[in-house]
C-alpha cells in the first residue's frame, strides 16, 4: 500500500506497478490517498512486484515494491510504503516501525508526496 504523508506544492506522483506476470496500470496518486492491492506469494519464494515512480515530469524512481527474500518476514500480512523527500521508508510489521529503505536518485528529491 502507497499513503500519502506529506503536505507539499506536488499534487501527484505516478506510480506503475506490475509483476512478470500481472500489471496492475499506472495510478495517479494524490495528496492524501493511498492506492494498494493484494497479491500472494509463490510456492517457490520468488515473488517480485516492482514499480516506477514519476512526480514533477521530471524525476523517476523504478524500485521492488515486493521481494520475498527482502520482505516475507516484514511484510507478513501487509506491505506498506511511506514516501517522503528522503526516499521511501517500509513499515516493519514485526517491530511496528518504519525502516528506511529507498533514497531518490542524486539525493535529491524537494516536493514528494505519496
Amino acid at each position: 500500500m502507497f499513503k500519502s504523508t506529506t503536505t507539499t506544492c506536488q499534487p501527484l506522483i505516478s506510480v506503475h506497478c506490475q509483476s512478470k506476470d500481472d500489471d496492475l496500470g499506472q495510478q495517479d496518486i494524490a495528496d492524501g490517498s493511498e492506492f494498494g492491492w493484494d497479491f500472494s506469494v509463490n510456492a517457490w519464494g520468488t515473488t517480485l512486484l516492482y514499480c516506477d515512480m514519476e512526480w514533477e515530469n521530471a524525476r523517476r524512481s523504478h524500485f521492488d515494491a515486493y521481494s520475498f527474500s527482502r520482505d516475507h518476514t516484514r511484510c507478513e500480512t501487509q506491505c506498506s510504503w511511506l514516501i517522503s523527500k528522503e526516499g521511501m521508508y517500509g513499515m516493519n510489521g514485526q517491530t511496528g516501525f518504519w525502516e528506511f529503505m529507498h533514497d531518490w536518485p542524486n539525493g535529491d528529491v524537494q516536493y514528494l508526496t505519496m
